[in-house]
């Protein structure tokens, strides 16, 4: 089949994150949502997404399509209902657009073709990934679903007896990890540990918990349940349910809760996110589609940063802060609770962090990691200055 990820204006509610990528390359649980997808429906996948990311991620439509939706965590019952869906045919979950079968022409005319489709609806309970924070309160869920969906029919690598572990059978680690001296806790939820990883001497770590092929965890390191860590990252202090997306470095003491880091972003050490108020009052949190604070209905909620931002050395994070892309965060205090992308300072003032000098960072960061930044990446970060520059008021 050839399958289209679809986006709804909801992805506005997705920023920083989605500034720089779809919605369905979100990562939450083990997996991205759009690999969540296709390893249960395998097809030929492509993205209807912004207009000036299609460069990099195409849409591609034929004579016979499956539109589906990148806000929704697929479950094996959805999947068996949209692959017997007929043409014409779709599915609605308590009023949102989950799937849709459609010829070549409807497929273009998407969404507006929708109202010709014949819809039923679902009746199980899905994981909507509508805000930032969603993907870290589902996050413990989606580790669990996709750890069967990973390790179904399989064996784990062998654990060193050096390793302190309880419920060791809910523990999967892939060829080529390794761990030694840690104490792995997955009473109450999995532990994935992924190809080539490595968890050093002293680590503590309770499930559900993920790490990502060729992630790293510290010495000493402090883990909480809730906790993914996606590929090629490195991660150190104490962490309590959040989401690295991957290729991003927390590697010093600090506290990082309730909080998602996108790509090619590092704390440096010392840095501290706040993840609940002193007043105990639920969160506000800042929507870009709002253009104003809003309230999250949580208690806990912590950093939410955008792709290629950094933070240097001892720095504070207030509960609910939302860091754009491409920012440096420096100096002494609290910076302000929104921070929009492409912003260089703290609490002492803001200056704009020019292209010039992001493009720079990030072609030396990514170089570390044996990736390139492509013109087509550069194309990305000057459309999402643009996009930005209404945020930036200094």
């Amino acid at each position: 089949m050839n399958i289209v990820l679809f986006e709804t204006d909801q992805r506005n509610c997705l920023l920083p994150l989605c500034y720089t990528r779809p919605v369905a390359l979100l990562r939450t649980g083990i997996l991205t949502i759009r690999e969540k997808w296709a390893l249960r429906m395998p097809g030929n996948y492509s993205f209807k997404t912004e207009e000036y990311l299609r460069e990099k991620y195409p849409l591609s439509v034929n004579a016979d399509n499956l539109y589906v939706s990148s806000h929704i965590c697929p479950t094996d019952e959805l999947v068996r209902q949209v692959v017997a869906l007929e043409p014409g045919e779709g599915i609605s979950h308590q009023g949102i657009l989950v799937a849709a079968r459609l010829n070549d022409s409807d497929a273009l005319a998407f969404p507006a073709s929708i109202t010709s489709v014949r819809w039923t609806e679902f009746s199980d309970e899905l994981d909507n990934v509508r805000y930032p924070w969603d993907l870290t309160e589902v996050n413990a869920r989606q580790i669990q679903l996709d750890f069967m969906l990973l390790t179904k029919g399989r064996e784990s690598a062998q654990l060193s007896g050096t390793n302190r572990l309880v419920a060791p059978d809910n523990i999967f680690v892939e060829e080529g990890a390794t761990i030694e001296y840690a104490t792995i806790n997955a009473s109450q939820g999995p532990v994935y540990i992924g190809r080539g990883a490595e968890i050093m001497e002293g680590a503590l770590i309770r499930g559900p918990f993920a790490l990502g092929e060729h992630s790293v965890v510290n010495m000493g390191s402090k883990i909480y349940g809730g906790t993914t860590i996606g590929p090629y990252s490195k991660v150190g202090g104490e962490i309590a349910q959040s989401i690295i997306t991957g290729y991003s470095n927390k590697g010093h003491d600090g506290f990082l809760g309730h909080s998602v880091l996108g790509e090619w972003c590092n704390l440096g050490a010392g840095t501290n996110v706040s993840n609940l108020k002193n007043s105990y009052e639920k969160v506000k949190a800042w929507s870009y589609p709002e253009n104003k604070f809003i309230r999250t209905g949580l208690q806990f909620c912590g950093l939410i940063m955008g792709d290629h931002s950094k933070a240097g050395i001892s720095t504070m994070f207030n509960t609910g802060t939302v860091v754009g892309v491409g920012c440096n965060i420096h100096g002494a205090g609290f910076p302000r609770q929104f921070v929009p992308s492409f912003s260089d300072g703290g609490a002492h003032g803001y200056k704009i962090n020019q292209l010039k000098s992001v493009f720079a960072t990030a072609g030396q960061v990514m170089a570390r990691r044996q990736r390139v930044l492509a013109d087509e990446d550069l194309r990305i970060l000057t459309a999402v200055f643009e996009r930005s520059a209404q945020y930036r008021k200094f």
